[in-house]
């Protein structure tokens, strides 16, 4: 579909990889369509989401505080552009994979923490309802989004520097969408065992498990203290964390696919992609708006005010 040239390596190495994504034309012009809208939507989702919680009093809450930097963080700002823009060109030479490795695994590493982070919110507030205010205040609720944003950022950096190393001598192209770092190491001309089973199941891998653990913790602990409660209260702390179960079964699953296995390639690795970079990103806002009663009175009542 498209040429990269790399922005690592010595004068020896491969310097140009060809990815092949879609190769029927045809199908890339319908896909290019529908990517668009889909994209469009998420930008649109999310800046909406973003707005409304920051203009409307009653979402004055820790729960909405870390969805507005969810919905921010919802989106690939380099990977999902650059794979709309190559359905339409023949051959296409960027440099910047580094840069698109980079921003990918920072995004979405970012995005783990924050689910994470908005589980152990909805533990607190469920578990402990009386201490909630005092233990998650606005200082706190600030450290955690700092923390997801710098665990983000400490994971990209590993992955970018593994891939800076690779020696890549021949063949160049990459049955893929994007430069990533299976792809990359399947190419690379020296024995990858440490970078593969050792380093990157560590760093990427053991994040979207552990993190998938804690999540199961959280809900668990809601569970029983839910137990104790009357069943009114305990529909209705459960409808308040249908939205963030939903959007985690989604993420995670395509997360622990993608990265809890081995070095190798599968068939449905480019519609898993498709689904981790746009369709899933497309489902989260809708999932947030249509399932928070909260939410959707906020936006009428956003929306009321801008027609007047």
């Amino acid at each position: 579909m498209s040429c990269l040239r790399g922005v690592y390596g010595n004068k020896n190495n491969v310097t140009e990889f060809i990815l092949h994504g879609l190769t029927d034309k045809t199908v890339a012009k319908v896909c290019f369509s529908l990517f668009l809208v889909f994209y469009a939507t998420i930008i649109l989702g999310n800046l909406l989401i973003i707005i409304t919680i920051k203009t409307c009093e009653q979402l004055n809450f820790p729960m909405y505080f870390f969805l507005s930097y969810s919905s921010f963080a919802d989106h690939s700002p380099v990977t999902t552009p650059k794979l709309i823009y190559d359905l339409l060109v023949e051959k296409n030479t960027i440099s910047f994979v580094i840069a698109q490795l980079f921003a990918g695994q920072s995004f979405g590493c970012t995005e783990i923490f924050l689910l994470t982070v908005m589980a152990y919110d909805r533990c607190i507030a469920i578990h402990k309802p009386l201490h909630y205010t005092n233990i998650v205040n606005k200082k706190v609720c600030g450290w955690l989004v700092a923390a997801a944003w710098l665990g983000g950022v400490v994971h990209s950096v590993v992955q970018t520097l593994l891939a800076i190393q690779l020696v890549f001598c021949g063949p160049n192209e990459i049955d893929h969408y994007f430069c990533g770092v299976h792809p990359l190491l399947k190419l690379a001309c020296i024995d990858t065992y440490i970078i593969t089973d050792v380093i990157v199941a560590a760093n990427s891998g053991v994040i979207s498990l552990s993190c998938f653990v804690v999540l199961l913790v959280c809900y668990a602990v809601n569970l029983v203290s839910l137990r104790a409660g009357s069943s009114e209260a305990c529909l209705k702390a459960l409808y308040s964390c249908t939205s963030h179960v939903t959007v985690v079964v989604l993420f995670f699953g395509l997360c622990i696919f993608l990265y809890m296995r081995p070095s190798t390639t599968f068939s449905a690795d480019k519609t898993v992609f498709v689904f981790y970079t746009i369709i899933t990103p497309v489902l989260s806002p809708l999932i947030y708006t249509l399932q928070n009663e909260e939410v959707k009175n906020a936006m009428k009542k956003l929306w009321s005010r801008k027609v007047e």
